[in-house]
């Protein structure tokens, strides 16, 4: 049968389960008359395909139930389904693997065609680095200064770069000049969150495939990864911080033993090192060991915003050796970068919004101790309809000077409810989160990178803050709060990108600032806040 006519047995309920209930509310808020099941079809066939929903575990189930009895037994016969107990049961629990049998034989009933992956396509500004892992200038610099601190006891500097500037890029060079100088040996990568883990995992991969000399392993121990410190050989290690606290306090043993054959510890968000828990790790790892080097990566040099002491604990922690982009004729380098177009012209702009949201004391102690804000409060702000509403009319002041532009959603569903808003208000949105199958990834980022004069947008969540270059983007939507630099940075980098880095002359950032909850100023200011006190 064919798939228009399976979805066109969808009633208004199955509809709003398939888009999101919050999404349809939404949506008839702003034009009561975009909630008819006809037009609801239409702005579900418009953010996903017909593969894609066939193919996803969340959506398939749903669409199953429109099958007649005599289709879905006719179904679980070609898909060679055992018939036993409810037919329509059985096939919701039936695991549909890429390439099978069953796959082919899905897509076949409802007159599908597989989708095949689209091979990435970049442009020719990008070639150099899709051949190579080169530095610019400023960075080479950066690098070599590190790596002069490495000589020196005790051995401690943090490496400090704006946004947009190429830390990632310039610390995984100095990483693979370490590996290349030692053999064998073993590169400690700390981050805090799972997400920020991967991305280092990744980004090593790639730069070492340039740089590299040999064969090395790169060793996973965050969330559910596990890890052998006896099986440890030549390589880098990507840690979750907590999860090697955790580990350390369970046994002194499994700390000793990853001191002793590493040689380098990197700290990804370094302006955190002094909290207590974390620097238990990091003097754990270092101290004994006295051809141990420490590197710190930041966006800013300071723990705080506010709190001298603790910005002068973390220079003295790091022996007031910090590695900048010291520019001649330019008070900040932020300004250096943008005059030489190695940054856009940037007009950093807040949101501002007043909601209802209610904080405790508890709550708030809590935003205090830990670097990303609870998942309670992000659900609260995630279904805000006002909220979402002011996000909306900001997006549709953008189209009308941007041809592409990315939105940082707070979550999953919260990245597919703007998406899914923003295509009944007639602008061509789609959205991208860890859930999207890769042949569906890459069919929207190689739809979101080509050059068609359309405006496009992409909502995402966790899987474009950064390895990702689009180089027409010129303007991003910060909608998910966040106390991690680190993270804003990233999330700000994809669209700030000066023409000599293959982005844009000017950009636009547009950060929702919640009145409860911590905000960021302009790069230039975060960058300069604490240098008095690495004097």
């Amino acid at each position: 049968m064919q798939f228009d006519n399976l979805l066109s047995r969808a009633d208004d309920e199955t509809l709003q389960i398939l888009l999101g209930n919050a999404a349809v509310r939404l949506i008839k808020l702003l034009d009561p008359s975009l909630g008819t099941p006809s037009r609801l079809r239409e702005i579900l066939m418009g953010l996903y395909t017909p593969a894609s929903l066939i193919l996803s575990k969340d959506s398939r189930p749903i669409l199953l139930d429109l099958l007649r009895p005599e289709q879905a037994k006719i179904l679980a016969t070609i898909m060679q389904v055992p018939l036993t107990g409810d037919v329509f049961e059985t096939l919701k629990k039936t695991s549909v693997r890429h390439g099978s049998d069953r796959e082919r034989a899905l897509f076949d009933f409802f007159e599908l065609t597989l989708p095949q992956l689209e091979k990435s396509i970049e442009s020719a500004s990008l070639e150099p680095a899709a051949s190579s892992y080169p530095l610019f200038a400023h960075q080479r610099i950066a690098a070599r200064k590190v790596k002069d601190y490495f000589k020196q006891e005790p051995r401690r500097v943090l490496l400090h770069m704006p946004t947009g500037s190429g830390k990632t890029r310039t610390a995984m060079n100095i990483i693979a000049d370490h590996l290349r100088s030692l053999e064998p040996t073993i590169v400690i990568w700390l981050a805090y969150s799972e997400e920020l883990c991967e991305q280092a995992a990744t980004e090593f991969q790639k730069a070492w495939q340039f740089l590299g000399d040999r064969q090395v392993s790169t060793y996973r121990f965050w969330g559910d990864h596990e890890l052998n410190v006896d099986e440890l050989e030549d390589g880098i290690v990507v840690a979750g911080l907590s999860k090697v606290y955790n580990r350390t306090t369970q046994s002194i043993q499994f700390i000793n033993r990853l001191g002793k054959v590493s040689s380098l510890v990197v700290i990804d968000e370094a302006h955190q090192a002094i909290a207590e828990t974390y620097k238990l790790v990091l003097d754990s790892l270092v101290i004994p060991y006295e051809h141990t080097a420490l590197l710190g990566l930041t966006a800013t040099p300071g723990r705080t915003w506010a709190d001298i002491s603790a910005d002068t604990e973390l220079s003295k922690f790091f022996a007031k050796h910090k590695v900048t982009l010291e520019v001649p004729e330019y008070d900040n380098p932020v300004d250096y970068l943008v005059s030489e177009q190695y940054l856009a012209q940037t007009n950093f702009r807040p949101l501002f919004y007043k909601g209802g949201l209610k904080l405790t004391e508890k709550d708030l102690e809590r935003i205090q101790q830990e670097l990303e804000l609870p998942q309670h409060i992000l659900k609260k702000l995630a279904d805000d309809e006002q909220r979402n509403l002011s996000i909306i009319l900001e997006v549709e002041e953008l189209v009308k000077r941007h041809q592409r532009i990315l939105v940082f959603g707070i979550s999953i569903k919260h990245s597919k409810l703007l998406a899914t808003v923003l295509q009944t208000r007639g602008l061509q949105a789609n959205v991208i989160t860890g859930e999207t199958p890769a042949r569906e990834r890459s069919r929207l980022i190689n739809s979101f990178k080509d050059d068609s004069a359309e405006t496009k947008i992409l909502c995402n969540y966790g899987v474009l803050t950064t390895g990702f270059d689009a180089p027409r983007i010129s303007a991003a939507v910060i909608a998910r709060p966040t106390k991690s630099l680190v993270l804003y940075s990233q999330m700000v980098g994809r669209a700030i990108r000066g023409v000599k880095a293959g982005g844009n002359e000017t950009a636009e950032i547009v950060t929702v600032v919640d009145s409860a909850l911590p905000g960021f100023g302009s790069v230039a200011e975060a960058f300069s806040n604490w240098e008095d006190v690495w004097g």
